[in-house]
């Protein structure tokens, strides 16, 4: 599997031919990493939730302009969004490539309203992104762990991914981080992810890491 971040918590999933690329925000949009052209195949879209992070309209768009025929998985909240935007191919159903199950959107109270709907997804049968919540019920071998934001603490990823126990852990959601303190703490992680038996990637934005499960 060959996965590439492209910014905060939007991952490219390359796998046996099938391309699936998750939370297409607006942070990713702006980074220029995916400018139209710069990918070559997609095969399905997951976006978890409605945040702008996650969920940037015009991304989309350009998206569904170059590859007209991708499915995109989502919530009923997004759904609704893409097609008032004309853009009918989204379903809230899983596929073959992708299981997703609703899961709780970390609270941001008081600071922000109730928590929106949120999917946890799994893709390929390796690799699990669960969007804003520190809490899935399972994991596949790779976890994706969301390490900043308001609603949780960088902590909670790692006691997530010692409950879970995957066999490898990427780091998302960390935007919000400058680079000396990123390379600071993905430097504690690998190092507390090691004596724990388990892997943890460092992944650098743009650029595409092979996983071997």
């Amino acid at each position: 599997m060959r996965v590439t971040k492209l910014v905060h918590s939007c991952l490219l999933v390359d796998h046996e031919g099938r391309v699936v690329l998750i939370d297409p925000g607006q942070w990713s949009w702006e980074s220029g990493l995916v400018a139209p052209g710069t990918i070559h195949q997609l095969d399905e879209i997951v976006i978890t939730h409605e945040h702008a992070d996650h969920f940037h309209l015009p991304f989309v768009q350009s998206l569904v302009t170059q590859f007209p025929k991708v499915k995109i998985i989502t919530t009923d909240i997004v759904k609704r969004q893409l097609v008032e935007a004309g853009i009918n191919n989204a379903t809230t159903e899983s596929s073959q490539l992708v299981h997703v199950d609703a899961i709780t959107h970390e609270s941001m109270e008081p600071l922000a309203p109730p928590p929106n709907p949120n999917l946890v997804a799994n893709v390929f049968g390796m690799l699990t992104h669960p969007g804003d919540s520190h809490h899935p019920t399972r994991s596949e071998s790779i976890l994706c762990i969301p390490l900043a934001g308001p609603w949780g603490a960088t902590i909670e990823a790692v006691r997530m991914a010692e409950r879970l126990g995957p066999h490898i852990i990427l780091p998302i959601h960390d935007w919000m981080w400058n680079a000396q303190w990123k390379s600071s703490m993905y430097d504690r992680l690998e190092a507390h992810f090691t004596q724990t038996g388990r892997q943890f990637i460092k992944l650098q934005d743009g650029v595409p890491t092979e996983l071997t499960v």
